[in-house]
């Protein structure tokens, strides 16, 4: 008998991810780029599995001084200056503004420089 190892841990983190897609609307398109882009690097993978078990952001990843929180506050700022709102209702879908966190910080680890200057701008920031 071979000695074959299976670990059903990737099929969980997807899994993950669908409910949490289906339950903020996303496209299975937009879930499927998101999950390509979690697959391609594993510290966003550990991130991902860390807050699927968590429920709170691992911050195990930091690209110049900005965490998944940092972007999670970040996504928080831009949902209510959209809603033009002041403050985070309870309107606002929390698994939402962490997936668009989630997707920052994927193309963020790509090309830091784009989202810099953006996150510099903002306030509130937990910068360490």
């Amino acid at each position: 008998m071979s000695n074959i190892i299976y670990s059903t841990s990737t099929i969980r983190a997807y899994d993950g991810l669908l409910r949490i897609c289906e339950y903020t609307g996303r496209t299975s398109k937009w879930c499927d780029e998101l999950w390509q882009e979690i697959l391609s690097d594993r510290e966003l993978y550990e991130e991902f599995v860390y807050y699927l078990e968590h429920h709170v952001p691992g911050d195990l990843i930091r690209i110049q001084g900005y965490s998944l929180t940092d972007l999670y506050v970040w996504q928080m700022e831009q949902y209510n200056l959209r809603g033009d709102s002041g403050k985070n209702t309870a309107h606002c879908n929390k698994e939402e503004m962490m997936l668009q966190a989630f997707w920052t910080l994927a193309k963020m680890k790509k090309e830091p420089e784009a989202f810099l200057g953006k996150l510099d701008k903002g306030m509130g920031m937990d910068r360490l």
